[in-house]
């Protein structure tokens, strides 16, 4: 079973992020409305020794990192434990996590101990007011404590990314860039997706290009020499240098510039469902394999995942009336892909 998984376009996926929650404390703007999404029982979604398990199956398949997101993973129980079983049980894999940063505070000191390949902050503002807005209810002073909680600890590499939007927090790239140069952290600009039509809006959506003339010094911002423009080839950012500032921003252009064919990855949702594309509704169930521990079964299921890769995401607009469904009819939320 051990080797290289490919898709029928010859692209390696070697990275899955895997969701281990639909759940969320904050209800921000660009991933849910404001009522929220009616939460997945426990009794349907992965658990814990069945994730353990899948990621064996995904290191046989030649899977070199995976992520965990959520909705907020956090907020799912024992969820820092569950990360040292899997640092324990997995030495080699490279472990992620992406998270809104609120809880972060309370578990730097054992996130630092479990040797992360990263963490991921969303942050889209540092205007309390305006960020209790964005994220309907969140509270700014909660985000930048668990920042500085983690980055005093000098263990994590951390990457902070913003959704621009329009009449959010468009004028706020400038300072929110001199913010992640003040910290050492990776920021990275993220174009609104139109993933759900009841919640994008073309008059929100700012393009990349318009993203990157709005950094401090926006002419010395360059890619480096021959390269994509992304320190991983297959990484969805484009990485622009400033030598002047000393500083690396990135820039994910999901719907104006397609990064399709640098892609290397699978997601699979909390309920266990393998999606090949964050952009299509199409996934593979392996839930049922996991609770009966069949690796064959799941390897299998997940190779055919894989298989059903398209060549690129269909990531312009929903043509009006259509409606993208995932699991038992419910849209596609972002807290329910993970990301």
């Amino acid at each position: 079973m051990a080797g290289r998984m490919k898709d029928p376009f010859g692209r390696i996926l070697n990275y899955v992020r895997i969701s281990v929650t639909d759940r969320c404390n904050l209800r921000c703007v660009y991933c849910m409305p404001p009522e929220g999404v009616p939460w997945i029982p426990h009794d349907e979604i992965m658990s814990y020794e069945s994730i353990l398990f899948l990621c064996g199956v995904l290191q046989d398949l030649g899977v070199q990192k995976v992520r965990f997101t959520g909705g907020e993973p956090f907020v799912r129980k024992d969820f820092v434990p569950f990360l040292g079983e899997v640092r324990k049980n997995f030495p080699s894999l490279k472990i992620a996590l992406t998270t809104n940063g609120t809880y972060l505070e309370r578990w730097a000191e054992e996130l630092a101990a479990l040797r992360l390949e990263s963490v991921n902050i969303s942050l889209d503002t540092l205007d309390p007011g305006k960020f209790h807005s964005v994220t309907r209810g969140g509270d700014l002073e909660d985000v930048l404590q668990g920042v500085e909680a983690l980055r005093k600890t000098g263990g994590v590499p951390m990457k902070m990314n913003m959704v621009v939007m329009r009449e959010y927090n468009l004028e706020e790239v400038p300072s929110l860039t001199e913010f992640a140069r003040e910290k050492g952290i990776l920021l990275r600009f993220i174009e609104f997706m139109p993933l759900d039509r009841e919640i994008w809006a073309l008059p929100s959506f700012v393009p990349g290009e318009e993203i990157l003339s709005l950094l401090p010094e926006g002419e010395s911002w360059k890619l480096p020499p021959g390269e994509e423009g992304t320190a991983d080839a297959c990484g969805p950012a484009r990485e622009y240098r400033s030598d002047r500032r000393k500083q690396t921003v990135g820039i994910i252009s999901a719907v104006s510039d397609h990064f399709c064919a640098r892609c290397n990855r699978l997601r699979i949702t909390s309920r266990g469902l393998v999606r090949p594309c964050l952009f299509s509704e199409f996934g593979i169930s392996i839930l049922e394999g996991l609770r009966k521990k069949d690796r064959e079964r799941v390897a299998r299921e997940i190779l055919a995942a894989a298989e059903a890769k398209p060549d690129r995401g269909r990531t312009g607009i929903p043509p009006r009336g259509e409606k993208r469904d995932d699991e038992k009819g419910q849209s596609c939320r972002m807290s329910r892909i993970g990301g």
